[in-house]
């Protein structure tokens, strides 16, 4: 039987090995965002907006919604430009992987998502938490730190396991999705001549999989965000 793993090719930089291609497909999916925003933005029209205007007016709007559902809109004004770049990052990320892949005959893979690596969704994730927390102590000191006298015994380390577990749940279920739904994409096309029809089918479903996981990424960041920035008396 033929051995259908694939490995990724790394390379080491002072003692520390890195993934090429996942630092290949990072560059190239942040080159396809500026380039939609760059051209999103320019030449903007209000009696006659173009295509590509109105999808960016749409996701502005739509990332607009998702922050005045969990911050508010007095508080969220200053996260549009997070919240749009977060979901149209990882969105575009999870789409990569989609159309196709490029694996050498020795089974080294150079295209994949880069969503895809556990590494990438892992430093998204990092980002994320430690600009929550940050956000907690500099704009809602009081409050931020009160809130952990408030848990007693037991109740305080479920909340402590609470405020560990979440940056892990955050960076595994964006990688898993992803990675599984790749892998999938391989064993479909493995099925040669058979697998056309499911393939379609398939990456069809893994569009909705990627844009609904690129929104629950972009929706618990706000919430995260929220919960450190807001305290009850303001909710």
């Amino acid at each position: 039987m033929e051995n259908m793993e694939h490995h990724a090719p790394e390379f080491e930089w002072l003692g520390i090995h890195f993934d090429a291609s996942a630092l290949m497909m990072i560059g190239i999916t942040t080159i396809i965002v500026l380039i939609l925003a760059i051209a999103g933005a320019s030449r903007a029209s209000v009696t006659n907006p173009s295509k590509l205007q109105n999808f960016m007016e749409w996701t502005i709007e739509f990332v607009e919604g998702i922050i005045g559902s969990t911050i508010g809109s007095k508080h969220g004004k200053g996260f549009i430009a997070l919240g749009l770049t977060l979901i149209m990052y990882i969105f575009i990320g999870n789409m990569l992987g989609l159309p196709f892949s490029i694996v050498t005959e020795d089974h080294v893979s150079w295209w994949k998502s880069p969503t895809a690596d556990i590494a990438v969704t892992g430093a998204l994730t990092v980002i994320v938490i430690v600009l929550s927390h940050y956000l907690g102590i500099t704009r809602n000191t009081k409050h931020y730190f009160a809130h952990y006298f408030e848990f007693k015994g037991a109740m305080l380390i479920l909340h402590l396991i609470e405020v560990v577990s979440k940056p892990l749940t955050l960076a595994f279920r964006l990688y898993g999705n992803i990675y599984a739904g790749e892998i999938m994409i391989s064993v479909i096309v493995g099925a040669g001549w058979f697998g056309i029809a499911p393939l379609f089918v398939w990456q069809g479903f893994s569009v909705f999989v990627g844009a609904i996981q690129a929104f629950v990424f972009t929706m618990l960041t706000m919430v995260y965000i929220s919960q450190t920035l807001i305290h009850e008396e303001q909710h």
